[in-house]
Protein backbone atom coordinates (compact mmCIF):
# COMPACT_ATOMS: atom_id res chain seq x y z
CA UNK A 1 0.00 0.00 0.00
CA UNK A 2 1.57 3.29 -1.06
CA UNK A 3 1.09 6.16 1.32
CA UNK A 4 2.25 9.75 1.31
CA UNK A 5 2.08 12.18 4.18
CA UNK A 6 -0.06 9.89 6.33
CA UNK A 7 2.36 7.85 8.38
CA UNK A 8 1.93 7.47 12.12
CA UNK A 9 4.55 7.84 14.81
CA UNK A 10 6.26 4.64 15.85
CA UNK A 11 5.56 3.28 19.31
CA UNK A 12 8.13 5.34 21.16
CA UNK A 13 6.34 8.24 22.80
CA UNK A 14 7.26 11.53 21.21
CA UNK A 15 10.67 10.48 19.95
CA UNK A 16 11.74 11.67 16.52
CA UNK A 17 15.15 10.86 15.54
CA UNK A 18 18.14 9.55 13.70
CA UNK A 19 19.79 10.86 16.30
CA UNK A 20 16.51 9.81 17.66
CA UNK A 21 15.73 11.29 21.01
CA UNK A 22 13.15 10.33 23.61
CA UNK A 23 14.17 12.99 26.12
CA UNK A 24 12.59 16.38 26.79
CA UNK A 25 14.38 19.49 25.59
CA UNK A 26 14.38 22.22 28.23
CA UNK A 27 15.13 25.72 27.09
CA UNK A 28 18.55 27.05 27.90
CA UNK A 29 18.50 28.56 31.35
CA UNK A 30 19.45 27.93 34.94
CA UNK A 31 19.57 24.16 34.49
CA UNK A 32 21.94 24.54 31.56
CA UNK A 33 24.46 26.51 33.58
CA UNK A 34 25.51 23.38 35.43
CA UNK A 35 26.95 22.16 32.11
CA UNK A 36 29.32 25.04 31.51
CA UNK A 37 32.26 24.79 29.17
CA UNK A 38 35.15 23.13 30.96
CA UNK A 39 32.84 20.95 33.06
CA UNK A 40 33.33 17.19 33.28
CA UNK A 41 32.04 15.40 30.19
CA UNK A 42 29.01 13.16 30.64
CA UNK A 43 26.83 11.41 28.11
CA UNK A 44 23.36 12.82 28.71
CA UNK A 45 20.50 12.81 26.23
CA UNK A 46 22.33 11.20 23.30
CA UNK A 47 20.60 12.23 20.09
CA UNK A 48 22.86 10.70 17.45
CA UNK A 49 25.80 8.33 16.89
CA UNK A 50 28.13 8.33 13.88
CA UNK A 51 31.64 7.17 13.00
CA UNK A 52 34.06 9.53 11.25
CA UNK A 53 36.00 7.64 8.55
CA UNK A 54 38.89 10.07 9.03
CA UNK A 55 39.84 8.62 12.42
CA UNK A 56 37.45 5.68 12.90
CA UNK A 57 36.20 7.23 16.13
CA UNK A 58 32.60 7.23 17.32
CA UNK A 59 30.95 10.62 17.85
CA UNK A 60 27.83 11.27 19.90
CA UNK A 61 25.58 14.26 19.40
CA UNK A 62 24.23 15.07 22.85
CA UNK A 63 22.24 17.71 24.65
CA UNK A 64 25.51 19.08 26.05
CA UNK A 65 27.85 18.95 23.10
CA UNK A 66 29.48 16.79 20.46
CA UNK A 67 31.39 14.04 22.26
CA UNK A 68 34.09 11.75 20.89
CA UNK A 69 33.89 8.28 22.45
CA UNK A 70 37.14 6.32 22.30
CA UNK A 71 37.29 2.54 21.99
CA UNK A 72 38.27 2.48 25.66
CA UNK A 73 35.25 4.53 26.70
CA UNK A 74 37.00 7.87 27.18
CA UNK A 75 34.76 10.91 26.57
CA UNK A 76 36.11 14.08 24.97
CA UNK A 77 33.81 17.01 24.21
CA UNK A 78 34.85 18.43 20.84
CA UNK A 79 36.01 22.07 21.11
CA UNK A 80 34.60 22.05 24.66
CA UNK A 81 31.38 23.48 23.19
CA UNK A 82 28.26 22.94 25.33
CA UNK A 83 25.52 22.96 22.71
CA UNK A 84 22.55 20.76 21.88
CA UNK A 85 23.37 18.67 18.79
CA UNK A 86 20.42 17.00 17.08
CA UNK A 87 20.43 14.77 14.00
CA UNK A 88 24.21 14.27 13.88
CA UNK A 89 25.21 12.84 10.49
CA UNK A 90 28.72 12.17 9.15
CA UNK A 91 28.82 12.72 5.38
CA UNK A 92 32.56 12.37 4.80
CA UNK A 93 35.95 12.47 6.52
CA UNK A 94 35.76 15.30 9.04
CA UNK A 95 32.52 16.57 7.51
CA UNK A 96 29.35 16.54 9.59
CA UNK A 97 25.77 17.80 9.38
CA UNK A 98 23.60 18.51 12.40
CA UNK A 99 20.83 20.64 13.84
CA UNK A 100 19.90 21.60 17.37
CA UNK A 101 19.95 24.55 19.74
CA UNK A 102 22.61 26.97 21.02
CA UNK A 103 23.99 26.65 24.51
CA UNK A 104 23.62 29.25 27.24
CA UNK A 105 25.11 32.58 26.17
CA UNK A 106 25.77 31.46 22.61
CA UNK A 107 24.47 33.60 19.74
CA UNK A 108 21.91 32.41 17.23
CA UNK A 109 18.23 31.51 17.04
CA UNK A 110 16.64 28.88 19.27
CA UNK A 111 16.52 26.48 16.31
CA UNK A 112 19.84 26.28 14.48
CA UNK A 113 18.46 24.87 11.23
CA UNK A 114 20.96 22.87 9.18
CA UNK A 115 24.57 23.38 10.27
CA UNK A 116 27.77 21.94 8.78
CA UNK A 117 31.27 21.27 10.04
CA UNK A 118 34.22 20.57 7.75
CA UNK A 119 36.79 20.21 10.55
CA UNK A 120 35.42 17.27 12.56
CA UNK A 121 33.07 19.36 14.67
CA UNK A 122 35.45 22.04 15.89
CA UNK A 123 33.62 24.83 14.05
CA UNK A 124 30.18 25.02 12.46
CA UNK A 125 28.54 27.06 9.70
CA UNK A 126 24.83 27.60 9.12
CA UNK A 127 23.66 26.33 5.74
CA UNK A 128 19.91 27.00 5.88
CA UNK A 129 16.66 27.25 7.85
CA UNK A 130 18.16 29.03 10.86
CA UNK A 131 15.34 29.91 13.23
CA UNK A 132 12.94 27.57 11.43
CA UNK A 133 14.09 23.94 11.50
CA UNK A 134 14.94 21.65 14.39
CA UNK A 135 15.91 18.44 12.62
CA UNK A 136 15.46 15.57 15.07
CA UNK A 137 16.09 13.11 12.23
CA UNK A 138 18.69 13.82 9.57
CA UNK A 139 20.53 11.70 7.01
CA UNK A 140 22.27 12.17 3.68
CA UNK A 141 23.67 10.18 0.76
CA UNK A 142 25.38 11.31 -2.44
CA UNK A 143 24.53 14.94 -1.74
CA UNK A 144 20.82 14.36 -1.06
CA UNK A 145 19.78 15.38 2.48
CA UNK A 146 16.63 14.30 4.29
CA UNK A 147 15.44 16.02 7.45
CA UNK A 148 12.44 15.65 9.71
CA UNK A 149 11.31 18.74 11.58
CA UNK A 150 8.04 19.82 13.14
CA UNK A 151 6.21 16.81 11.74
CA UNK A 152 7.28 17.35 8.13
CA UNK A 153 9.74 15.56 5.85
CA UNK A 154 12.07 17.88 3.93
CA UNK A 155 14.60 16.99 1.22
CA UNK A 156 17.45 19.03 -0.25
CA UNK A 157 20.11 18.47 -2.91
CA UNK A 158 22.38 21.27 -1.75
CA UNK A 159 21.56 21.88 1.93
CA UNK A 160 20.12 25.30 1.13
CA UNK A 161 16.94 24.84 -0.91
CA UNK A 162 14.39 22.37 0.44
CA UNK A 163 11.37 20.53 -0.94
CA UNK A 164 8.57 19.78 1.52
CA UNK A 165 7.37 16.21 1.05
CA UNK A 166 4.43 16.66 3.39
CA UNK A 167 3.31 16.07 6.95
CA UNK A 168 3.97 12.68 8.51
CA UNK A 169 4.72 11.31 11.94
CA UNK A 170 7.80 9.12 12.02
CA UNK A 171 10.35 8.14 14.63
CA UNK A 172 13.47 7.84 12.46
CA UNK A 173 14.74 7.86 8.90
CA UNK A 174 17.73 6.47 7.01
CA UNK A 175 18.73 6.87 3.37
CA UNK A 176 20.33 4.08 1.35
CA UNK A 177 23.94 5.19 0.63
CA UNK A 178 23.86 3.51 -2.78
CA UNK A 179 20.43 4.84 -3.86
CA UNK A 180 19.73 8.33 -2.49
CA UNK A 181 16.08 8.25 -3.60
CA UNK A 182 15.52 5.21 -1.40
CA UNK A 183 14.41 6.23 2.08
CA UNK A 184 13.56 4.03 5.07
CA UNK A 185 11.39 5.41 7.88
CA UNK A 186 9.85 3.96 11.04
CA UNK A 187 6.14 4.22 11.77
CA UNK A 188 3.77 2.68 14.30
CA UNK A 189 2.71 0.23 11.58
CA UNK A 190 6.32 -0.83 11.03
CA UNK A 191 9.08 0.22 8.61
CA UNK A 192 8.07 1.98 5.41
CA UNK A 193 10.14 2.42 2.26
CA UNK A 194 10.16 5.13 -0.37
CA UNK A 195 11.78 4.69 -3.78
CA UNK A 196 11.01 8.22 -4.98
CA UNK A 197 12.73 10.50 -2.50
CA UNK A 198 10.03 10.49 0.13
CA UNK A 199 7.06 11.36 -2.03
CA UNK A 200 5.33 8.00 -1.51
CA UNK A 201 5.92 5.10 0.87
CA UNK A 202 5.17 1.39 0.99
CA UNK A 203 4.68 -0.28 4.34
CA UNK A 204 6.69 -3.49 4.54
CA UNK A 205 4.44 -6.42 5.61
CA UNK A 206 5.52 -8.81 8.37
CA UNK A 207 8.31 -6.47 9.51
CA UNK A 208 9.07 -5.84 13.18
CA UNK A 209 8.14 -2.62 14.92
CA UNK A 210 11.31 -0.52 14.87
CA UNK A 211 12.13 2.74 16.58
CA UNK A 212 15.55 3.46 15.08
CA UNK A 213 17.10 2.53 11.73
CA UNK A 214 20.51 3.04 10.12
CA UNK A 215 22.30 1.91 6.98
CA UNK A 216 25.96 1.00 7.07
CA UNK A 217 27.86 3.50 4.88
CA UNK A 218 28.58 0.94 2.16
CA UNK A 219 24.87 0.09 1.97
CA UNK A 220 25.33 -3.67 2.40
CA UNK A 221 23.18 -3.82 5.51
CA UNK A 222 20.56 -1.89 7.42
CA UNK A 223 20.04 -2.21 11.15
CA UNK A 224 17.04 -1.45 13.32
CA UNK A 225 16.24 -1.42 17.02
CA UNK A 226 12.77 -1.90 18.48
CA UNK A 227 11.36 0.25 21.29
CA UNK A 228 12.19 -2.61 23.67
CA UNK A 229 15.81 -2.97 22.55
CA UNK A 230 15.63 -5.94 20.14
CA UNK A 231 18.13 -5.55 17.30
CA UNK A 232 17.34 -6.52 13.70
CA UNK A 233 19.32 -6.57 10.46
CA UNK A 234 18.29 -6.39 6.81
CA UNK A 235 20.36 -7.26 3.75
CA UNK A 236 17.74 -6.21 1.20
CA UNK A 237 17.43 -2.53 1.98
CA UNK A 238 14.81 -2.85 4.70
CA UNK A 239 12.29 -5.11 2.98
CA UNK A 240 12.84 -8.04 5.32
CA UNK A 241 14.45 -8.26 8.75
CA UNK A 242 16.21 -10.91 10.82
CA UNK A 243 16.39 -10.62 14.60
CA UNK A 244 19.93 -10.52 15.96
CA UNK A 245 20.53 -9.52 19.60
CA UNK A 246 19.15 -7.26 22.32
CA UNK A 247 20.59 -4.16 23.97
CA UNK A 248 18.46 -4.68 27.08
CA UNK A 249 16.54 -1.41 27.19
CA UNK A 250 14.99 1.33 25.08
CA UNK A 251 17.39 2.81 22.52
CA UNK A 252 18.20 6.51 22.26
CA UNK A 253 20.47 6.52 19.19
CA UNK A 254 21.85 4.09 16.61
CA UNK A 255 24.88 4.05 14.35
CA UNK A 256 26.50 1.42 12.12
CA UNK A 257 29.63 0.87 10.03
CA UNK A 258 29.98 -2.48 8.32
CA UNK A 259 29.14 -5.10 10.93
CA UNK A 260 29.90 -2.72 13.79
CA UNK A 261 26.70 -1.52 15.44
CA UNK A 262 26.48 1.15 18.15
CA UNK A 263 23.44 1.82 20.33
CA UNK A 264 22.99 4.46 23.01
CA UNK A 265 20.80 3.45 25.93
CA UNK A 266 20.20 5.16 29.26
CA UNK A 267 23.62 5.79 30.80
CA UNK A 268 25.61 3.76 28.28
CA UNK A 269 26.76 3.10 24.74
CA UNK A 270 26.94 -0.55 23.75
CA UNK A 271 28.68 -1.87 20.64
CA UNK A 272 28.64 -4.99 18.49
CA UNK A 273 31.25 -6.31 16.07
CA UNK A 274 29.09 -9.14 14.71
CA UNK A 275 26.21 -7.32 13.09
CA UNK A 276 24.18 -6.84 16.25
CA UNK A 277 24.19 -10.43 17.49
CA UNK A 278 26.09 -9.65 20.69
CA UNK A 279 26.87 -6.41 22.50
CA UNK A 280 29.42 -5.20 25.02
CA UNK A 281 29.72 -1.94 26.92
CA UNK A 282 31.73 0.71 25.11
CA UNK A 283 30.90 3.28 27.78
CA UNK A 284 28.79 3.08 30.90
CA UNK A 285 28.31 5.55 33.71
Amino acid sequence: MATAGALSLAGCGTAEAGGTDSHPHPEAGAGERTKAEGAAVELEHVHGLAVDPADGELYAGTHYGLVRVSAGGQLIRVADRVQDFMGLTVIGPGRYLASGHPGTGQPGPANLGLIESTDAGRTWTTLSLAGDADFHALDAAQGVIYGYTDGRLLVSKDGREWADQGAMAIADLAVDPTQPDRLLVTTEQGPALSADGGRTFDLEPDSPLLQLVAFSPEGAAAFGVSPGGEVYASTDGGRTWDQRGNVGSAPAALGAVGQNVYVAVEGAIVSSTDGGATFADMYRE
